[in-house]
């Protein structure tokens, strides 16, 4: 489990997966950072030896954001670091995650801004449904009330 100080200055714990802690340890060790020396020092740094900032995560990410193009130009360019936050909100819905933990995950102070992501998730659904059914060659919708073949069908289902 971790502290963070987010935006406006609000604290929340977060927990770490085993295989993140296993990797900032490497880190760590990698970078000769002992966190009892310097328990002060931030967990990323800047080329001025500053804590990273917002504008400095999104630099990084552009910058590979744009190396990933010239392998691969349909990666697109518009990814920023909300859009990774967005997206592991997503994920969290789409795996069911109660909306209590995510809103605590996520830093929201209500609970109303976390179902936005839930929303969001079931207008994919309707979406990916809709798209699906082109491909079954259904009839377009008519108007069953005027069907009475189907009313009598549907009459004697009981």
């Amino acid at each position: 489990m971790i502290t963070l100080l987010g935006k406006g200055g609000k604290v929340r714990s977060v927990p770490l997966m085993k295989q993140t802690v296993n990797l900032i340890s490497a880190y760590f060790a990698e970078n000769r950072i002992d966190t009892h020396l310097h328990s002060d020092m931030p967990l990323f740094w800047n080329a001025h030896g500053q804590k990273l900032t917002r504008s400095g995560v999104t630099y990084i990410l552009r910058k590979y954001v744009e190396m990933a193009q010239e392998i691969s130009p349909e990666m697109p360019a518009n990814i920023t670091p909300h859009k990774l936050r967005h997206t592991k909100a997503m994920h969290l819905v789409q795996a069911n995650v109660n909306p209590v933990y995510i809103k605590d995950f996520l830093g929201h102070a209500d609970i109303s801004t976390t179902e936005i992501y839930a929303r969001a998730d079931n207008e994919a659904k309707r979406a990916a449904l809709e798209k699906a059914s082109k491909h079954l060659g259904l009839p377009a919708v008519s108007n069953w009330k005027q069907d009475a073949e189907l009313i009598d069908w549907l009459s004697s289902l009981g």
